[in-house]
């Protein structure tokens, strides 16, 4: 199998957890490229003097008689190349590349040259500088594949805690009203199915959490959940294992999590708070509902220490991983349907 990283933003981490990460991947057996900035990759290689042999390709065509995986070579598809390498830095120039690595990096999967792409981390801020409307990677591959609502799901391969988001990038005060829009009970069935496919979970167990604190204390603080949240969960009585709605602080207090293969939060903070807390170095995030596998690790462009040789590649390797065995039980999948 063929792995293609999309290099993220260049003055951040992404190039230097790649490297490390292709150091450790590389004895897999697999095969692994880049899709990005051949000048940063070498840049950063040399800034850190990393031991890995780079190969610059200036077209996806020649992709198909590069070497063996067990050559030890990292080619990289130079997709734009950068005026001036600044790391640490907040540049439109940073922001561009990394969208067309991720758009480059995609249509490698969509062809077929590749199976699986992992997402290195971007910077939303220089995305948006760049003029991009879509500054995350969720919202960006939706649009590529004609996807309009992916699922952003986080994944624990240490713990096996897997943490489902209603809601992604919206304002809290926007968070209600999606909820009560959104059809919550196919939300759930897609994302039985994903574990089902995805993950080879034949009977996936969900559990749901409120929306409201206390899930609302039987309507006390708010009626999202009698309305909206319970009703989705007693329409799949019969069909899946779905249980809820509950607190989200005492669930995660008393690591109910551990009884279920499956936690959904209602937004963006309830669910990753407590996931980054427990799985801060392991966590991988994985885009359900495409059409491709995407996994990415569960960190950010981390500025503050870009370059110095300091950024851990455990979360950028695990994602890697992670993308293979999606890509195996995918295929197992297909072969028993």
């Amino acid at each position: 199998m063929r792995i293609v990283f999309s290099i993220g933003d260049l003055n951040g981490i992404g190039p230097e957890v790649i490297l490390k990460s292709f150091q450790k991947l590389r004895e897999t057996g697999h095969s692994f490229l880049v899709a990005g900035s051949y000048k940063a990759m070498e840049y950063y290689r040399k800034r850190l003097d990393l031991p890995v042999e780079l190969e610059l390709v200036n077209d996806a065509a020649a992709l198909s008689g590069l070497c063996t995986p067990h050559c030890g070579v990292l080619p990289v598809l130079s997709v734009a190349e950068p005026e001036t390498i600044s790391p640490g830095t907040v540049s439109a120039d940073s922001g561009r590349i990394a969208m067309l690595s991720v758009a480059a990096a995609a249509e490698l999967c969509r062809s077929g040259i590749c199976d699986a792409l992992v997402t290195a981390p971007i910077n939303k801020e220089a995305v948006a500088l760049a003029g991009y409307t879509e500054s995350g990677h969720t919202g960006f591959l939706g649009k590529i594949f004609g996807v309009s609502s992916p699922t952003m799901m986080f994944f624990d391969p240490v713990t096996e805690l897997r943490v489902a988001l209603a809601t992604i990038h919206v304002p809290l005060a926007e968070v209600p009203g999606r909820i009560r829009e959104m059809d919550l009970t196919g939300f759930l069935e897609n994302l039985a199915r994903s574990l089902k496919t995805d993950f080879a979970i034949a009977l996936p167990r969900m559990a749901v959490l409120g929306l409201n604190p206390h899930a609302s204390d039987g309507g006390i603080m708010g009626s999202e959940e009698k309305e909206v949240i319970a009703p989705a969960i007693a329409s799949l009585a019969g069909r899946l294992q779905v249980e809820g709605p509950f607190p989200a602080d005492g669930f995660f207090g008393a690591e109910r999590y551990r009884k279920f293969d499956m936690v959904v939060a209602m937004y963006h903070d309830q669910g990753l708070l407590p996931f980054k807390v427990l799985a801060f170095d392991t966590g991988v995030n994985v885009t359900l509902g495409l059409p491709i596998v995407r996994t990415s690790p569960d960190h950010g462009t981390s500025f503050d220490i870009a370059g110095s040789g300091k950024a851990s590649e455990r979360s950028c390797c695990e994602a890697a991983l992670l993308a293979l065995r999606i890509v195996r039980n995918r295929k197992q999948t297909e072969r028993s349907s």
